[in-house]
């Protein structure tokens, strides 16, 4: 199976595993996005017949959580925080050079899919700031030098994360 080609009878036994009730529709989009990466509209529309709920109701849900993803994401989520904390330590210089050094812009998934950039307002580490999150994984105390040093961890780390 494809990573990213939604086969029917998996999003179906998410949906099962959840009796299909409406009151679980955010962790079965949790699951469906682990499974594929993000959010594919073929799976959305599965989820849409077996919870009985309307697909515009579905979409209101996966559109207003930022944890969700409507685009393929890379193999590698890279979260540069922007928040105040970090802002005022340079996160902005950092965000720039990794945007270079990653051949992505920030928002985007490299065209070969490795790497997806984002930017969050916090990550709640205001003390280790400019924080940046490579797969979950929390950097700290950066500066714009060491940023060859976080793409390096990106490109030799053979696993991926579960968005």
């Amino acid at each position: 199976m494809s990573q990213n080609t939604p086969m029917p009878e998996r999003v179906d036994q998410i949906v099962a595993s959840y009796q299909a009730r409406s009151t679980a529709l955010i962790m079965v989009l949790q699951e469906v996005q682990q499974e594929y990466s993000y959010l594919p509209p073929e799976a959305l529309q599965r989820i849409s017949e077996r919870m009985d709920l309307a697909l515009s109701q579905i979409y209101g849900v996966a559109t207003f959580y930022k944890a969700f993803s409507l685009e393929p994401r890379g193999k590698h989520l890279v979260s540069v925080c922007t928040g105040t904390a970090c802002h005022v330590r340079n996160s902005q210089s950092i965000l720039e050079r990794l945007e270079r050094d990653l051949h992505v812009e920030r928002g985007q998934t490299s065209t070969d899919r490795e790497v997806t950039l984002e930017t969050v307002n916090c990550v709640g580490a205001c003390a280790l700031g400019p924080v940046v999150l490579i797969d979950g994984k929390h950097y700290g105390h950066l500066t714009v030098g060491e940023v060859e040093k976080l793409v390096e961890v990106i490109r030799q780390c053979p696993c991926s994360v579960q968005h």
